[in-house]
């Protein structure tokens, strides 16, 4: 996964932080509310259909007693009994034509099947499942005037037993229940025909075949009254009846009911109070943690991780894709002496005051986090070159003038975001804030050199060296394997005799694609990717086999020195890997001396020392380079047990003022060096007056052009045979 596609997934994680799940968590309250609500809708639907479907059954009991007790007689005496039952009720002969009537017709003309199962008597137990259905399922109308009850209709194709909402447990269960049922007798059986049934349906029975007081029900007040229509057959009459059974719902049951709804929906009430308050804290620890995440201490604001977020979620935006906007790295240059100077508290305070004022120079809908120790990014809006420099030029002057009697200066690199062409639907993609802010970075190093207050903007010419810098950085290795890197000497004389003392091995690049590269061009480079570890091992290596080759060949060989990056020292084995790299050639360690930079000097000391000595201790003589370009050699040399000493060629370099004071430095160093039982080293020196002056206080050996430019393998290997040199080397300084 590229470090791209990371940082997407990263922001789509905050993103997904941002929001918090509240659409998520919403969604699943709204599905588990409506669950919860149905759940009670279908429980209070199933209770008051039980409580209809109970009330009904006694209902069909008491038209059954009476439709049993009016087949059971004759003429008017049956008639009377239908009279007498209280209950509206239609009798019609098998024409269709009205023979006794109580009440108002109020029948629907389309009926359901609904199967009584509790009227089985004793006597139906020789009856198939087939006959019990035929014999006591009922067809049940609803009533016109007071539609409560809906009945639903069932296609006359249909079977009894599938249209049967009631039987579920099949014919036998019914029979075991009727034989139960028949085995007591209570207040009069309904089924014996015995004289005291008529008293019976008087109060009626329920199913448990219990008197009950129906009229007393039916008077209640505290009720509601569902009327539904029966049709039951007489065939022993050839005749049909319909009752108008009256369902008494008690208004206990239908405020059961309602306190059920009524419950449901307090319920979900709370809940849904209850997960707004949870959503709120929720939503506020959410804001409370990304106010930490993105929060940078030390100057109560906004950090980088804030700053890559917002940067990126702005570029993306639709809006702003035909707007120009300026990715900047502004260093604060003195911050680090004024913390050594002063304290670090008050370094961090005054880091707090610049961050402050800074923020008071940025618009809302504009950026700006601190983003290192001594730095901060700004991401600004951009219209033209000459308005926005002055804008940040004056936002320079004003940070520098945060503190009175400081000299404090920032550095501004500034990286543009060009507007896009298209439409309305036109979008910056792939928006890469780490990357296009390293390119402002870039532009800001190269302002280094300058202490004031300074801005550079990222340019073509920034832009080529980032791409060699790629380039190198791709091929280093390949070019390494290819052994395209080739060691030059530059040779070492007696100023006094003008003998060969000793080289230096320096490094060249023959590239099959870029031709012949001076190390300035890839040197930096290395050592800022790390690959010049890489490097030191390959040019110790090298010199070692020329140097074993050169004694083969019985010529007088000299120390060559190699030069060791101040990288390499953070390695405690560095002297063992020299060492071994060293025998490996087969060379006396003698002909080997390890060089390393004054700037070497200032990282771990003890862990140099220890260095330093393991390779004298080996057989290796080791050198400073570049005495003199730093401001503690003279510390330095107290600590490290050097064998030579390398004065920096600035020494030779100035105004011709400046003569006499340059040489009473050198003297006084090389009267130093020997002091210090040091050999002494003299670069660039290029004249013979130099030369002269140098041979007068003793210096040991001479490195420059006046005796020898750099040269490749065969032509130093000349200079070893020829053994001196006659002096000055024209043809080295012509060509140079």
């Amino acid at each position: 996964m590229t470090d791209l596609k990371k940082r997407k997934k990263r922001r789509k994680k905050l993103l997904k932080s941002k929001k918090g799940g509240v659409i998520a968590s919403f969604f699943v309250f709204i599905i588990f509310a409506a669950m919860l609500l149905s759940l009670f809708v279908v429980m209070a639907s199933m209770t008051s259909e039980a409580s209809i479907k109970n009330t009904l059954i006694a209902e069909l009991d008491k038209a059954t007693i009476v439709r049993r007790s009016y087949a059971s007689n004759d003429g008017d005496e049956a008639i009377g009994i239908l009279e007498k039952s209280e209950i509206d009720y239609i009798l019609l002969d098998k024409q269709g034509n009205v023979i006794s009537q109580s009440g108002k017709d109020t029948r629907k003309k389309r009926g359901g099947k609904f199967l009584h199962a509790t009227s089985f008597s004793s006597e139906d137990e020789t009856l198939s499942n087939d006959e019990l259905l035929k014999k006591y399922t009922y067809t049940l109308y609803g009533d016109s005037e007071n539609d409560v009850i809906s009945i639903d209709e069932v296609p006359e194709d249909e079977p009894l037993d599938e249209a049967d909402p009631i039987d579920i447990n099949g014919f036998r269960f019914f029979k075991e229940v009727i034989r139960t049922l028949d085995s007591s007798d209570v207040n009069g059986d309904p089924s014996d025909g015995s004289d005291d049934f008529s008293e019976g349906f008087k109060d009626g029975y329920n199913k448990d075949q219990r008197p009950v007081d129906m009229k007393a029900i039916m008077e209640e007040k505290d009720s509601v009254q569902l009327p539904v229509w029966v049709q039951m057959d007489i065939p022993e009459k050839e005749q049909t009846v319909y009752f108008r059974c009256v369902i008494s719902m008690n208004i206990l049951n239908l405020s059961f009911l309602i306190e059920l709804l009524v419950f449901s929906g307090v319920v979900i009430a709370i809940m849904f109070i209850a997960f707004i308050v949870m959503i709120i804290r929720g939503l506020l620890n959410i804001r409370r943690m990304r106010n930490l995440l993105f929060t940078d201490i030390k100057v109560d604001g906004r950090n980088w991780l804030w700053f890559v977020y917002n940067a990126e979620s702005t570029l993306s935006k639709h809006k702003n894709a035909k707007k120009i906007f300026a990715l900047i790295d502004l260093e604060f240059i003195g911050y680090r002496r004024f913390c050594v100077c002063n304290s670090v508290d008050e370094g961090e305070v005054l880091l707090k005051n610049v961050a402050k004022k800074l923020r008071g120079y940025v618009d809302k809908k504009e950026l700006c986090a601190h983003n290192a120790e001594d730095s901060f990014a700004l991401m600004l809006r951009y219209t033209d070159d000459e308005s926005f420099k002055n804008r940040l030029e004056m936002i320079l002057s004003a940070l520098s003038d945060t503190v009175q009697n400081n000299s404090l200066a920032f550095h501004a690199g500034v990286f543009l975001l060009p507007a896009l062409d298209g439409g309305f639907f036109a979008k910056r993609k792939n928006v890469d804030t780490e990357t296009d802010f390293i390119n402002a970075s870039a532009a800001c190093a190269t302002l280094a050199d300058n202490s004031g207050n300074a801005v550079m903007f990222y340019n073509d010419k920034l832009v080529e060296e980032q791409k060699w810098i790629n380039t190198v950085t791709q091929t280093q290795q390949k070019a390494l394997d290819n052994e395209e890197f080739i060691v030059y000497y530059q040779p070492k004389y007696d100023p006094r005799t003008h003998e060969l003392r000793g080289a230096e091995a320096l490094i060249r690049w023959q590239s099959p694609e870029y031709g012949f590269l001076s190390p300035y061009k890839f040197i930096p480079i290395f050592e800022n990717n790390g690959f010049i570890t890489k490097i030191d091992h390959y040019m110790i290596s090298h010199v070692a086999r020329d140097q074993r080759k050169w004694l083969d060949l019985g010529l007088k060989c000299v120390p060559v020195s190699v030069n060791v990056s101040r990288a390499h020292f953070i390695e405690s084995d560095l002297a063992e890997q020299i060492r071994d790299i060293v025998d490996a050639e087969g060379t006396p360690h003698e002909y080997i001396e390890i060089e390393l930079t004054e700037s070497a000097f200032f990282d771990d000391k003890d862990a140099m020392v220890e260095t330093i000595n393991r390779l004298k201790g080996y057989g290796f003589a080791v050198s400073m380079d570049d005495f003199g370009s730093g401001y503690s050699s003279l510390n330095s040399l107290k600590d490290m047990p050097l064998d030579v000493l390398k004065l920096d060629a600035e020494f030779f370099r100035g105004e011709a003022a400046d003569t006499e004071r340059g040489e009473l430095v050198v003297s006084e160093a090389i009267r130093l060096a020997k002091n210090l039982d040091m050999r002494t080293v003299a670069e660039g020196v290029e004249v013979k007056e130099q030369v002269e002056f140098l041979a007068s206080q003793g210096c040991d050996m001479i490195q420059g052009y006046y005796f020898a430019k750099p040269m490749p393998h065969d032509e130093y290997e000349e200079r070893i045979r020829k053994g001196r040199s006659d002096g000055k080397d024209e043809e080295s300084l012509n060509n140079e």
